[in-house]
């Protein structure tokens, strides 16, 4: 009996090491791209600094929120920036799949994404600068199907205001639009 119990315990133990070691195995590590890598420019990450940076000053925001023509302004402080603008964020288009699907077009003080595909949502992005400074982005948006199609507007002016337009069109509940601008 003695022998059972030592190869019962040898066989549990082996077991609990097998399925450790194969969970571990099956953790895919995430795939991250650094800056030097991106090929366009990085809208997670400016979006980012600049939501730090608004939770870090705290500004009072005019904000206006629109619903099919009814608004509602206030002023408020925010305190979740990153949240706030996460649509911006979420255009970000460096991802690995997508690394030739724009088209760049650069002058001395803009630089424009094109999509080159009508299957991409983010169909555009204008980027404007003074010197090495960002003066405005503006991202445009756009999803259609044969059950709807939604179409965003999006424009950020650092230290100025934002404002978040979208156009939704469903086919059995009608159309909605949605305004909002925070301004600084």
């Amino acid at each position: 009996m003695y022998w059972y119990k030592t190869v019962k315990k040898t066989i549990l133990n082996t077991s609990v090491l097998l399925l450790l070691s194969g969970s571990y195995a099956c953790n895919k590590p995430e795939i991250k791209e650094t800056g030097a890598e991106l090929k366009y420019f990085d809208l997670k990450g400016y979006f980012k600094q600049e939501a730090a940076h608004l939770e870090k000053v705290n500004p009072e925001v005019t904000k206006s929120v629109a619903h099919n023509g009814t608004v509602e302004s206030k002023k408020v402080h925010i305190t979740a920036w990153q949240q706030e603008l996460n649509l911006f964020a979420e255009s970000d288009i460096n991802k690995p799949a997508w690394r030739n699907s724009y088209s760049v077009k650069t002058t001395t003080d803009s630089t424009v994404y094109t999509a080159q595909f009508p299957e991409l949502k983010t169909r555009e992005i204008v980027i404007k600068k003074s010197g090495d400074n960002i003066t405005a982005i503006a991202i445009f948006n756009a999803t259609h199907n044969f059950l709807y199609s939604t179409t965003e507007r999006l424009v950020y002016m650092p230290n100025k205001y934002y404002s978040i337009d979208k156009d939704q069109k469903v086919k059995i509940m009608g159309a909605n639009d949605y305004r909002i601008k925070g301004s600084f």
